[in-house]
């Protein structure tokens, strides 16, 4: 018996012939399907191997991102407190508008006194007094501050530190009675007030002279220091009301002597204002209300009372020497 013979087309397409009920496949037919003898994980495992990274090709990924991150993030971190400082500005500039509006009320003059800490109340924007405790203290003169009275930049307080300078002011008088307690803070970290009760934090401290007749040693009468009428001031644009401090009320008597400290997280009188905060310089309102950065070596001329000498030690105009200044101050621009 002959067999027929087996016919294997030719055309480029996907054909078959069929002779002795057996489908033959052409040779371009079967590129197109996978070759059974060897298994689909060693066909994957040969593809892979072509696209694998080599060890030297990771590290240098790896390197360039580290590159790219320590380019980056010093970057962000200027951003950030670049932000952080416009924020305090606009802080100051509600603080700028509320005491603008304040003084043309009163005529001039800001909330006075036997003693220049009745600015704290000021600052806390409530008068919490012992003599009446039923009174209304839900604000000092109709404003309150809370809102505005942190610094991005200082919102929190320090750790509790039992070796910690704190403050305490007490006054008794046959019209005033009240005592306050609370910590200092620090370049980074918010001030607070303890007792009364509730706790209140705050980034910014004043001008103690404007509420001790504009005096940095102040002239004691029979009723305490005289009244302030703003108002009758020269050089407002040069007078500072309230600045970035670690302390809410900066002792200035005999400031004209005081020395920088030779760390940047502040410290007592003028030094309460010159810290590392805001890089190098300070935000302020000044009496004219505008506010502005405050360059660190410059606080040392500003007119902070009618006796304060603005060709101080401290000063170019006083005889400073760039060496004379702490190392973290040297490289602030000199004034």
């Amino acid at each position: 018996m002959n067999t027929p013979p087996i016919v294997i087309p030719t055309g480029g397409s996907l054909q078959a012939a069929r002779s002795g009920g057996i489908w033959l496949r052409t040779e371009r037919a079967s590129q197109l399907w996978p070759d059974l003898s060897t298994s689909l994980f060693a066909q994957g495992d040969k593809r892979g191997r072509g696209y694998a990274f080599t060890l030297i090709e990771l590290l240098v990924v790896i390197a360039v991102i580290a590159l790219l991150m320590a380019i980056l993030i010093p970057a962000l971190h200027r951003a950030r407190n670049q932000a952080r400082a416009v924020a305090c500005q606009s802080n100051l500039r509600q603080w700028a508008m509320t005491l603008a509006a304040y003084t043309q009320d009163y005529e001039g003059r800001l909330p006075s006194g036997p003693i220049s800490h009745i600015g704290l109340w000021l600052l806390r924007g409530t008068f919490i007094g012992a003599i009446d405790p039923n009174a209304n203290h839900a604000g000092l003169h109709g404003f309150h501050t809370r809102g505005i009275a942190l610094c991005p930049m200082a919102s929190r307080p320090r750790p509790p530190d039992p070796n910690r300078v704190n403050f305490v002011i007490a006054v008794n008088s046959p019209t005033l009675s009240w005592r306050m307690t609370g910590e200092i803070g620090g370049a980074t970290a918010a001030w607070q007030i303890l007792t009364p009760e509730p706790r209140f934090l705050g980034s910014y401290g004043y001008n103690t002279a404007l509420f001790e007749g504009f005096r940095i040693d102040p002239i004691w009468g029979p009723d305490g220091v005289p009244d302030l009428n703003i108002f009758t001031l020269r050089e407002h644009a040069s007078i500072p009301v309230l600045l970035d401090a670690v302390n809410p009320w900066p002792n200035l008597s005999r400031v004209n002597s005081a020395r920088p400290w030779n760390w940047p997280e502040g410290g007592s009188g003028l030094n309460s204002f010159v810290m590392r905060r805001h890089g190098r310089q300070t935000n302020a309102i000044f009496l004219d209300w505008s506010v502005r950065g405050v360059g660190l070596k410059e606080i040392w001329t500003l007119k902070w009372g009618s006796d304060f000498d603005r060709a101080g030690p401290w000063t170019t105009a006083g005889g400073v020497q760039p060496d004379d200044w702490p190392k973290w101050l040297r490289g602030c621009k000199d004034y």
